[in-house]
Formats: C-alpha cells, sequence, structure tokens
C-alpha cells in the first residue's frame, strides 16, 4: 500500500517530520546550506531525495519575483469588530519601522477562504501575509504552509500548536485583572456576561471565562454567570436577566466591551447608576470604552502589531521564526464605570425584552 504522502505531492512538513528537524531547517539547507550542520544537512536531504519533494512554484515564484509587500487581508469578521480598526490601523502605523509594505486585499466571504490568497499569490502582488480571526479549521495556514509562503497571525493557530508565526492576547489574565480591579475598588459579588462555548472559536471564549472563574473563585465573590451572542440588542437582554440575580454594590466582568455595554444599558432601565450602584469593566480597550466611559482591559495593539510585523519581516529576510508564538499581557485602563464616586446615568433605556 501507498503511503499517503506518496499519493500527494511532498511538503516541507513532511520532509521536516521525517528528517526529525523544524520546517526552519529544511529551508535552510534548500536555501541556505552552508548554515546547517553536514549531518543535519544530508539527513534533510536524504529525505528530499526519498519523498521526491519539490519546493513549490508559488514560493519560488515569490523569492524570484519580489514584491516588496505584504499583504493584510479585510475580511467581513477583522472590518465589522470592535477592535477591527484598532489592530489594522497599529499594523498600518508600524509597518515602516519593520520595512514592510502593506498591501490590503478583500474577501468579501464571512468565513475565511484561501481563494484571495492563491490570487495575490500568482499575480506576485505580495511576498507574505498577515491575518487575524483565527479559528480551529482555518484553511489559510494549511495553504500557506503547503505554499511554503512567510505570514503571520493575530490569534493563536489552534490547529497547528506546533507552530510560532503568531501572536495574541492572554484573555485569561485579563478578566483575572478585571475581578481583581473591581474587588479592589469595593464591589461585592462579581458575575460574568460572555459568549457561549460553542461559538465557531470556543477558544477564546473559554480563555477569558475561565479567567473569571479562577479570579472570581480565589477571592471568594463568583457570582452568577451569562452568555450571549456579540450583538447589543442580545446581549442587553442577557445583562438584564442577569442582573436578577446581582444587588447594589455588585459588579459585571463582561468578555468585550460590547456586551459591557450592553450592561449599561440595562442598568440604566433599572435606575442603577454605574460606578456608584453597580461596577462594569469590558474587555478590549476599543473606542466604545473610550466613548461610555467604560472602565476595560486593553489589548496591546502596538505590541501585537511589531510582534507580527518583525516575524514576517525575519522570515522574508532570512527565513528565520520565532522560537515560540508570543502571548502579551493586556493591562487595565480606570474609567467612570468602576468609580464608586461616579454615575453614569446617561443611558437611554432600550425596550424591555420579552419574556416567553
Amino acid at each position: 500500500m501507498r503511503s499517503s504522502t506518496a499519493r500527494r505531492r511532498a511538503t516541507i512538513i513532511d520532509v521536516a517530520s521525517a528528517a526529525g528537524v523544524s520546517r526552519q531547517t529544511v529551508s535552510n539547507v534548500l536555501n541556505f546550506p552552508d548554515r546547517v550542520r553536514p549531518r543535519t544537512r544530508d539527513r534533510v536531504l536524504a529525505e528530499v531525495d526519498r519523498l521526491g519533494y519539490r519546493p513549490s512554484t508559488a514560493a519560488r515564484g515569490l523569492r524570484n519575483q519580489r514584491a516588496g509587500a505584504v499583504g493584510l487581508e479585510l475580511n467581513l469578521p477583522t472590518c465589522g469588530s470592535d477592535i477591527g480598526p484598532l489592530v489594522l490601523g497599529a499594523l498600518t502605523v508600524r509597518a515602516p519601522a519593520h520595512d514592510v509594505h502593506l498591501v490590503p486585499f478583500g474577501d468579501a466571504e464571512v468565513f475565511p477562504t484561501v481563494a484571495a490568497y492563491r490570487d495575490m499569490t500568482r499575480r506576485h502582488l505580495v511576498d507574505a501575509f498577515l491575518f487575524a480571526d483565527t479559528h480551529s479549521g482555518d484553511p489559510r495556514p494549511d495553504w500557506l504552509l503547503e505554499n511554503e509562503i512567510p505570514f503571520a497571525a493575530f490569534g493563536r493557530l489552534y490547529s497547528h500548536p506546533e507552530l510560532t508565526c503568531w501572536a495574541d492576547v492572554d484573555g485569561h489574565r485579563g478578566l483575572e485583572l478585571a475581578v481583581e480591579h473591581l474587588v479592589a475598588s469595593g464591589y461585592g459579588t462579581v458575575g460574568y456576561l460572555g459568549w457561549p462555548l460553542h461559538l465557531e472559536d470556543p477558544a477564546v471564549a473559554e480563555d477569558r471565562h475561565r479567567g473569571w472563574v479562577d479570579a472570581a473563585t480565589s477571592l471568594g465573590v463568583a457570582g452568577p454567570s451569562g452568555v450571549t451572542d456579540q450583538q447589543l440588542g442580545p446581549a442587553v437582554e442577557a445583562a438584564d436577566a442577569l442582573l436578577d440575580e446581582l444587588g447594589p454594590g455588585d459588579a459585571v466582568a463582561c468578555a468585550s466591551d460590547l456586551i459591557a455595554l450592553a450592561v449599561l444599558y440595562a442598568a440604566a432601565r433599572r435606575g442603577l447608576a454605574v460606578g456608584r450602584d453597580l461596577g462594569v469593566v469590558g474587555f478590549d480597550g476599543s473606542l466604545v470604552a473610550r466613548r461610555h466611559g467604560l472602565t476595560t482591559v486593553v489589548q496591546p495593539y502596538e505590541d501585537l502589531a511589531d510582534h507580527l510585523l518583525r516575524t514576517v519581516h525575519d522570515q522574508l529576510l532570512d527565513g528565520t521564526v520565532p522560537v515560540a508564538g508570543a502571548l502579551l499581557d493586556p493591562t487595565l485602563a480606570p474609567s467612570s464605570s468602576t468609580d464608586r464616586e461616579s454615575e453614569l446615568t446617561s443611558y437611554t433605556p432600550v425596550p424591555a425584552p420579552t419574556r416567553r
């Protein structure tokens, strides 16, 4: 019976696995052989011959016709999210410092596809790619790996835990910061409003939920929790139900700034003064938080951008990849929603949800 590798074109991953080395070592053997020890080089070349590996024509084309640019995908999830403009803005501002010229390209699909990547590569418009909104089963890393095209991702590559070309924010630590701040500010029970764990990307939802559970349990302030989609209407309804189980002097930690805004609306409908009667903390450091006086867990957008840009720059320069992915710590930005002297009451109550 023929092996699965023999039934398809061998990839750089197959060679690396067979030789017991990294993808980077295989790349160095083929492109910079003087950097590799002779014994390792011979072992890799033997597997190249045995497997019949041939470098991707797409990768060769990019190497031979450098565009001097990095493709940045703009899709509906990225552009439509609360943090999308902040991520894109940080990448754009920081790109010149890394000798990277960004070329945005679009994809109208809600879920990531490789069609636009294939087109950009075929036309030799870019040398590498940056993308966000990673999730389990994402087809983009597999296609880029198979075609040996450098890339970096904002978000962990859940389907490829061995890969290191990513940067992400520690959501668990972020919710710990939120709970610790609420307790230090004098609030009592701390509830939680986040995303359901059956979402397309449950890892992020679980990460933040677990941060609240661990911190609130450790500090003895764990309260009720609820789930909602990332839409204001359903979030207000979920917040209203959660507030039924909390009292004056309690607080809510939220998985996002938009969800925290929904808590503000639900509190206003009850006549609660956010800050004085109820503490609320969001997550993201978005424009929503800045405009509405929300205490929020801030993602380090510039640090994220620097790491991602450095990652693609180094891959293009000499094939170097990071030793490990970068899980960056967020910070907390206090504002009126956790100020016990504040009375955020200026929110127009939305219609009460219909209870069935």
